[in-house]
């Protein structure tokens, strides 16, 4: 088994890449100043936003490689394990990361709502691809974190750096809602491969072998991360990738309760669920109506 580097300080990295620590617990990080380096694979104890400014394949993630383009952002958050492309030949890191540790956000705005940017926890090959004009605003939120490192630290250091990552931070929704936008048309292929799981689903021994589908099967088997799928369901449709599915439990749900010969409990445990109790609850919460009150409505 490969070995994993650990790299728990923001001090660590940036040594690790010839970068000056200006700060504990933030740095700008000029990743072409670091020494050619093996493959190899490490595990940050801190966030990193990686810019790539050159085309390469440097850098892969659990199961999946991405050959980078220009302007890319890959997003990695504390304990995610994240490493290079196993050709056992060495390379030189380009371009820049904004490094920075969770104990920087402690006790502000931004800390308490890290969890909402959800793409610290997509995969690289979900990573989200710049236009120039982005790429501008991105180079000009490092370059203001770059020049309060740089002038030394002072009271208002702290507020000024955490309100600039917040703005990027919130930049890269925006961007992000503009790629699941412009990246339509595979994303509605996405949205049909999701209908078929689910039909192909439902129509095997899978529900009473594995239960309800749950939204990380689903992204699973369609090779994403749960983050990165449900908020493309979520574009698509309006609904949560979990309301989808359970819109589609139901809606098979009501064409089984036509078949009056089959009892509820035979139609509770061929949908996946481990009690005729919690379908019957499940289906009057999102019906109005309980299984029997609706099957003899018709």
């Amino acid at each position: 088994m490969e070995n994993v580097m650990m790299i728990d300080s923001v001090g660590q990295y940036s040594a690790l890449n010839n970068n000056t620590t200006l700060h504990p617990l933030v740095n700008i990080v000029d990743l072409s100043k670091a020494d050619k380096r093996l493959n190899r694979k490490s595990n940050y104890g801190f966030y990193a936003v990686f810019l790539k400014e050159i085309k390469c394949g440097d850098l892969h993630y659990g199961c999946n490689y991405y050959d980078y383009e220009e302007g890319t952002l890959v997003f990695v958050g504390p304990g995610q394990v994240i490493g290079v492309e196993n050709n056992g030949e060495f390379y030189q890191p380009k371009g820049e990361a904004l490094v920075f540790h969770p104990d920087l956000l402690r006790g502000t705005s931004l800390g308490r709502h890290m969890a909402d940017y959800n793409f610290f926890s997509y995969e690289v090959h979900e990573a989200l691809h710049l236009s120039e004009a982005e790429q501008k605003i991105i180079f000009d939120c490092y370059a203001k974190i770059r020049y309060e490192l740089e002038r030394g630290i002072d009271k208002h250091s702290k507020t000024l750096i955490v309100s600039t990552i917040e703005l990027l931070l919130n930049y890269c929704v925006r961007f992000y809602d503009r790629q699941f936008i412009t990246r339509d048309n595979a994303n509605k292929g996405i949205l049909q491969k999701f209908e078929e799981l689910l039909n192909d689903y439902f129509s095997s021994d899978k529900p009473k072998e594995l239960g309800l589908p749950s939204v990380s099967y689903c992204a699973d088997q369609l090779n994403l991360s749960a983050n990165y799928f449900g908020d493309l369901i979520k574009k698509e449709t309006g609904k949560s990738a979990q309301e989808y599915i359970q819109l589609k439990i139901m809606d098979l749900a009501k064409e089984k309760i036509f078949d009056v010969t089959r009892s509820l409990s035979e139609i509770a445990y061929e949908l996946g669920f481990k009690y005729p109790q919690h379908f019957s609850r499940s289906f009057k919460q999102h019906v109005g109506y309980s299984p029997n009150e609706y099957r003899a409505l018709n």
